[in-house]
C-alpha cells in the first residue's frame, strides 16, 4: 500500500506512472531547456567578461564576482526550491524560472554599472535554482517514481545532451559578440532561451493534480518526517561531505586547468584543447557509471572514480610537462567530471525514496553549489601565495575526502541492512 506522499506524487504526475511516450517527451523537453539554460545562464558569461570589463570600466575580477554571486544565490535558494518541487511539482516553478531567467538576461544587456550587474546576477541566481539540473532532476525522479531503470535512463539522457551546452554556446556566443556586440548578443540569447524554455516547461510538464486537503497534509507530514530523520543521521551528512568536496575539486580544476597547463609549459592552444576534453569525457564517465550501477553499488563506483581523480591531480605536476603525460592526467580526471550529477539522485532515492527527494537534494545543494562558487576563488588565492603545487595537493585531498565519505556511506548502509536481516 502506498503512503500518502507516494500517492500524492503519482497524482502530481497525472494519477500514475508515466506512459512511455510522455516520459520521453518530458526528458527530451528538459534536455533542450537544460542545454540552452546552462549555455545562456552560465557558460556564456566567460565570453562576455572582457567586453563588459571594458565598457563598464571594471576589472575582470570585479566582473567575475557577478557570476560567483549568482551561484551563491542559487545555493541559498536550493532548500526552498526543493520543498516547492516536492509539494507542488515542477511545471509552475520551472515556467516561472524561465520567465525570470529570460527577463534577467535582457536586463543584463542594459547594465551600465557594477551595482546594476550584481543586482541582475542575483536574479539570474534565483532563476538558475528554479530551472537548472536540481529542478530538472527532481521532475524526472518524481516522474519515474518506482521505475528505477526509467529514472536512470532519463537522467543519463538529460545529462548527456546538456553536457554539450558549453560546446554549443561558447562558440555561438563568441560569434554573436563578434558580429553584433555583447549587448545585442545578450538580447538574442535571452530570446532564444525564453522562446524555447517557457513553452516547453509550461506545456510538456504536467499540471499538478488537486489532492484532498487531508491527503496533502498527510503527505506534507511524511515529507517533513523523512527530512528530519535524514538530516539527523550520519549517512546524509556523509553525502553532503562527499559531493561538496568533489564539487569544489571539479570546479577548481575547471577554472584553473588552462592556466596551470600553460604554467607547465604547454602552448595556450594545446592547453585549451586539453581542457575542452573535460566536457566530452564527462559524457563518457556518465555512460560508464550508469552501466556499472546495474552490477555494483553506486557509492563504491563513485568513490573509486573520485579516488582516481585525486591520483590524476597528484600526477599532473609530475608527468604533466610532457604532452602525453598531460593528456593522460586530464583523461583520468575527466572521466569523473560529470558523475556526481547522476550518482547523487541514485543514492538519495535508494536510501530515502522519492517522497522528499527534492527537499533533501536542496539541503545538499546549499553546501555543494556554494563550494563550487567559492573553491576556485580560494584556489586562485592559494596559487598566488604558495604556488600551483599546493593547489593540486588540496584538490587531490578533496577528492580523497569525497571518496572516503562515500565508502563510509556504503559501509553504513551495508551494516544497517545486515542488522535488519539479523532481526528478521
Amino acid at each position: 500500500m502506498r503512503s500518502p506522499a507516494e500517492t500524492a506524487a503519482l497524482e502530481q504526475q497525472g494519477g500514475g506512472p508515466p506512459r512511455t511516450g510522455h516520459g520521453r517527451r518530458v526528458v527530451a523537453a528538459l534536455a533542450v531547456t537544460q542545454t540552452i539554460g546552462y549555455g545562456v545562464l552560465y557558460y556564456a558569461f566567460s565570453v562576455f567578461l572582457a567586453p563588459m570589463a571594458r565598457d563598464l570600466h571594471a576589472t575582470n575580477a570585479e566582473i567575475a564576482a557577478a557570476l560567483t554571486l549568482s551561484i551563491l544565490i542559487a545555493a541559498l535558494c536550493a532548500p526552498l526550491v526543493g520543498r516547492l518541487l516536492d509539494t507542488r511539482g515542477g511545471r509552475a516553478l520551472m515556467t516561472t524560472g524561465s520567465v525570470l531567467g529570460a527577463a534577467a538576461v535582457l536586463a543584463w544587456s542594459r547594465v551600465e554599472s557594477l551595482p546594476q550587474l550584481y543586482a541582475v546576477f542575483a536574479l539570474v541566481g534565483v532563476a538558475c535554482s528554479m530551472v537548472l539540473y536540481e529542478a530538472a532532476f527532481a521532475v524526472i525522479v518524481s516522474l519515474y517514481a518506482g521505475n528505477e531503470r526509467g529514472r536512470a535512463n532519463g537522467l543519463l539522457a538529460l545529462t548527456i545532451v546538456a553536457g554539450f551546452a558549453s560546446s554549443i554556446f561558447l562558440p555561438l556566443t563568441g560569434l554573436l559578440v563578434d558580429r553584433y556586440g555583447w549587448r545585442t548578443a545578450l538580447v538574442i540569447l535571452a530570446l532564444v532561451y525564453g522562446i524555447a524554455a517557457i513553452p516547453l516547461h509550461a506545456l510538456v510538464l504536467r499540471r499538478r493534480a488537486r489532492t484532498a486537503r487531508t491527503q496533502a497534509s498527510a503527505a506534507a507530514r511524511e515529507r517533513a518526517a523523512i527530512v528530519k530523520a535524514a538530516t539527523r543521521a550520519r549517512p546524509f551528512w556523509l553525502l553532503v561531505i562527499a559531493f561538496t568536496a568533489n564539487g569544489g575539486a571539479v570546479a577548481t580544476v575547471a577554472v584553473l586547468l588552462i592556466t596551470y597547463l600553460i604554467h607547465l609549459g604547454h602552448p595556450p592552444v594545446l592547453a585549451a584543447t586539453l581542457a575542452g576534453l573535460l566536457g566530452v569525457l564527462s559524457v563518457t564517465g556518465r555512460l560508464i557509471t550508469t552501466g556499472l550501477q546495474t552490477r555494483l553499488p553506486a557509492a563504491l563506483i563513485a568513490a573509486a572514480i573520485f579516488a582516481l581523480q585525486g591520483v590524476a591531480v597528484l600526477l599532473l605536476p609530475l608527468i604533466g610537462r610532457g604532452v602525453v603525460g598531460a593528456i593522460g592526467a586530464v583523461l583520468l580526471f575527466g572521466l569523473g567530471f560529470g558523475i556526481a550529477s547522476i550518482t547523487l539522485p541514485h543514492l538519495l532515492v535508494g536510501r530515502y525514496g522519492t517522497t522528499a527527494y527534492a527537499s533533501l537534494a536542496g539541503r545538499i545543494a546549499i553546501f555543494s553549489v556554494a563550494d563550487k562558487a567559492l573553491a576556485p576563488l580560494g584556489a586562485v588565492a592559494l596559487a598566488q601565495a604558495v604556488g600551483y603545487g599546493w593547489v593540486m595537493s588540496a584538490v587531490a585531498a578533496a577528492c580523497g575526502v569525497a571518496a572516503f565519505a562515500l565508502v563510509a556511506y556504503h559501509h553504513l548502509g551495508f551494516r544497517q541492512a545486515s542488522n535488519q536481516e539479523g532481526l528478521s
